[in-house]
């Protein structure tokens, strides 16, 4: 619920008016007004300042998540996928990007100014005819921009995803455009954990 609207807003508009009301007392002499107005006003409007520099703005959903998709990942996904739906779709504070850990510990991520950039997500059943034990599973997709890390690399570190993201999940990579790179996350159903 906290994450679902920014702190670094709130902070700034009621820091604000509490400021300005600090301000007009202080000019028709309510001292007890002023005091309030400075000694939390003030206070709270550099807060809201500060989570606002620090402030990750949700990824978006790229596509419309159908009911029964929704149904699906109450029924069957995994609490890794849940977490990192919860996460990407909130606003986050004191970190470089959504993910960053993550790319950084699978070796996505040697700069800054390299690492992928999460674009949005969406949730789809799976569809596969090589795996029918996947076929209609639940899928969490995170895409990525990819500009600077190429394809061949995304597809050496597909192991790796799905030993990372842990039991229950199968990595699937597939390149829908250049430069952009889709991570599904796919719920392995021949798994025992959940």
């Amino acid at each position: 619920m906290l994450g679902k609207f920014s702190l670094a807003s709130l902070a700034l508009v009621l820091g604000t008016i509490i400021t300005v009301i600090g301000f007009a007392a202080y000019v028709s002499g309510n001292s007890t007004l002023n005091l309030i107005g400075f000694f939390y006003g003030i206070p709270i409007l550099l807060g809201g300042l500060a989570l606002k520099s620090a402030e990750i703005k949700p990824a978006q959903f790229i596509k419309e998540t159908k009911a029964a998709i929704a149904q699906l990942r109450q029924d069957t996904a995994t609490d890794t996928q849940k977490q990192i739906l919860k996460d990407v779709t909130r606003y986050r504070y004191g970190i470089e990007a959504h993910l960053d850990v993550v790319l950084e510990k699978l070796g996505l991520s040697p700069t800054d100014q390299e690492r992928p950039v999460l674009l949005g997500v969406y949730e789809e059943a799976a569809a596969t005819q090589e795996q029918a034990d996947r076929n209609g599973a639940y899928t969490l997709v995170l895409r990525f921009e990819s500009p600077l890390i190429g394809w061949e690399t995304w597809q050496q570190k597909q192991e790796k995803f799905t030993k990372f993201f842990g039991p229950g999940i199968v990595a699937d990579l597939t390149q829908p455009e250049d430069k952009v790179v889709d991570l599904k996350l796919v719920r392995d159903m021949g798994s025992e954990a959940a």
